[in-house]
C-alpha cells in the first residue's frame, strides 16, 4: 500500500514537472509589457528622429533633381566634404589611440590626482563648443602660449586644417576613454599574468589577451567620436579660419546657405552629409559584428 502511493507521488510529481516544462512561466517586468513600449518607442523615435529626417530628405527635394546635383557637386562643397570628414577621421583615429592609453593610466595606476585627471576627460563635454573653439584659438594663434612657438617650425596650427583636426580631436576624447574604461576595468588583471607565466611577450599579451576584448569597445568609442566630429560647428567655426576651398567644413558651408535663404540648397548638403555618416557608421557596425563573431 505504502509502495504503491510512493509510486503514485512520484508519477504526479513527473507529471506535474512535464506541465511546468511545456508552460513557461510568465515573466513579470517592472515596465508594461512590450506592445505599449514598442508601440512609445516607435512613436517617439518617429517624432525626434524620422520626421524630423524625412522633412530634410522633402525639402532637398523641392529644388529638383538638377539643382539638387548641381549644389552638392560644386567644388566648393566637395572641398567641404574632404576637411570634414577627412579631420574627423584623422581626429578620431588620433583618439583611438590616444584615448586607450588614457583609459589604461586611468585604470590600471593609482597616483595623486588622479581623480581630478579623471574629471578633465570630461571637460570637453560640459564645455561649450564656442568656449572650446576660442580657448584653442587663443593657444594656438601665431602669438598664443603653443602657437607662438610652433611658428618657427613652419607649423601653422590655427586658422589651417591642422586647427581643425586639433579642435575635433579635443572634443572627441571623452567618446573612446569613457568607451574604453569600464571595459578595462572589467579584464581581470590575472589573464594578463597568466599569459606572461605561459612565456607570453608585452605584445602577445597585448596583441592576443587584452585587444580582443577591447577592440569591440574600441571600435565604438572611434565610431561615436566620428561622428562626433563630422557634424561639430561652435569649436571649429573660431579656429578654421573658414576660408571657403581651404578651411571651411560643410556645417559651416550650410549655415552660409541658410543665411542665403538658400533652404533646398542648405538641405541638400545636410542630406549628403546624412548619408554619407550613415553608411560609415553602418560600415563600422558591420565591421564590429564581424570581430564580435570572429572572436566568439
Amino acid at each position: 500500500m505504502a509502495a504503491s502511493s510512493i509510486t503514485s507521488t512520484s508519477r504526479a510529481d513527473k507529471v506535474s514537472a512535464g506541465v511546468l516544462r511545456s508552460r513557461p512561466l510568465k515573466r513579470h517586468s517592472v515596465l508594461p509589457g512590450f506592445g505599449l513600449t514598442m508601440g512609445l518607442t516607435l512613436l517617439y523615435l518617429s517624432l525626434i528622429v524620422l520626421i524630423p529626417l524625412s522633412a530634410t530628405f522633402l525639402k532637398a527635394a523641392t529644388g529638383g533633381w538638377a539643382h539638387f546635383w548641381q549644389t552638392v557637386t560644386d567644388p566648393r562643397a566637395l572641398a567641404s566634404y574632404r576637411l570634414s570628414f577627412g579631420a574627423s577621421f584623422i581626429g578620431a583615429l588620433v583618439n583611438a589611440a590616444m584615448g586607450l592609453i588614457v583609459a589604461w593610466v586611468l585604470v590600471r595606476y593609482r597616483f595623486p590626482g588622479k581623480r581630478m585627471l579623471d574629471a578633465l576627460v570630461d571637460l570637453p563635454f560640459a564645455l561649450p563648443t564656442a568656449v572650446a573653439g576660442i580657448t584653442l584659438t587663443t593657444v594656438l594663434s601665431a602669438n598664443g602660449w603653443i602657437g607662438r612657438h610652433l611658428e618657427p617650425l613652419g607649423i601653422k596650427a590655427a586658422f589651417s586644417p591642422l586647427g581643425v583636426v586639433i579642435a575635433l580631436t579635443f572634443i572627441g576624447l571623452p567618446f573612446v576613454v569613457r568607451t574604453i574604461q569600464p571595459v578595462l576595468q572589467g579584464l581581470d588583471p590575472e589573464f594578463e599574468e597568466a599569459a606572461t607565466s605561459l612565456g607570453a611577450g608585452r605584445w602577445q599579451t597585448f596583441s592576443r589577451v587584452l585587444m580582443p576584448e577591447l577592440w569591440p569597445a574600441l571600435l565604438t568609442g572611434f565610431a561615436l567620436a566620428f561622428a562626433r566630429a563630422v557634424g561639430e560647428y561652435g569649436s571649429v567655426v573660431f579656429i578654421s579660419g573658414n576660408m571657403p576651398m581651404h578651411t571651411e567644413i560643410t556645417p559651416l558651408l550650410i549655415i552660409t546657405k541658410l543665411e542665403q535663404y538658400d533652404y533646398a540648397g542648405a538641405t541638400a548638403i545636410g542630406v549628403v552629409m546624412l548619408v554619407i555618416s550613415f553608411a560609415l557608421l553602418l560600415m563600422m557596425n558591420l565591421l564590429q559584428r564581424w570581430s564580435d563573431q570572429r572572436n566568439a
